[in-house]
């Protein structure tokens, strides 16, 4: 999937932020939330976000792949983080109880 935050900042300005925050919370990963390009679902207004590294219990795609519900942050992020340093998520709407 295609990034507008990678496409609106250029990557040594993403990298060197990354590396800022990073150093200045320790226990938090960087991550840029957005939204799936063809979702109905409401844009939320911010897309970055500092988490805590052992938050567990969130459900996120990352690279088009839901990661187990009990890993870590920290695993993911070490796992699925870009070269510039962030972990990049997205989110989308999705029917529940067959509702359309």
């Amino acid at each position: 999937m295609r990034s507008k935050f990678k496409d609106e900042h250029p990557f040594e300005k993403r990298k060197a932020e990354a590396e800022r925050i990073c150093q200045k919370y320790s226990d938090r990963i960087p991550v840029i939330c957005e939204k799936v390009e063809k979702s109905d679902i409401a844009t939320i207004d911010k897309k970055k976000y500092l988490v805590p590294s052992d938050l567990t219990a969130i459900f996120i795609f990352v690279d088009e792949v839901l990661p187990p519900t009990a890993a870590l942050m920290s695993s993911i992020y070490e796992e699925h983080k870009d070269e510039d340093g962030f972990l990049y998520i997205t989110y989308s709407g999705e029917n529940t109880f067959g509702s359309s």
